[in-house]
């Protein structure tokens, strides 16, 4: 079986943007996506720094929408609030799940 494949799309956006980042997230977020994206997150950490990581199918997948008409959601998201976004992409080696009481 295919790995799922994780990509991480980072960068520091100026405070004034970040509520611009939320709404413009918050659309891409009701959908739809593209084949093969499993989730994605929009998250925040100090310094201004915020990321969005998506879970992939598989490699395939990600390949198949980044050759796709539109470019790639992520890093659009942040160029439109000013900031310069650094994309890493790694393979899911192990899973775990917490199992509901």
């Amino acid at each position: 079986m295919a790995e799922q494949v994780l990509t991480e799309v980072s960068a520091v956006v100026a405070p004034e943007r970040e509520a611009d980042l939320l709404v413009a997230y918050r659309e891409v977020a009701a959908g739809p996506f593209p084949d093969g994206l499993i989730r994605t997150e929009l998250l925040s950490g100090g310094g201004g720094r915020w990321r969005i990581q998506t879970l992939w199918r598989d490699q395939a997948a990600l390949e198949a929408m980044r050759a796709g008409p539109e470019p790639p959601t992520a890093p659009r998201l942040f160029r439109e609030v000013g900031a310069d976004p650094e994309l890493v992409i790694l393979d899911v080696r192990v899973r775990g799940t917490a199992q509901p009481d």
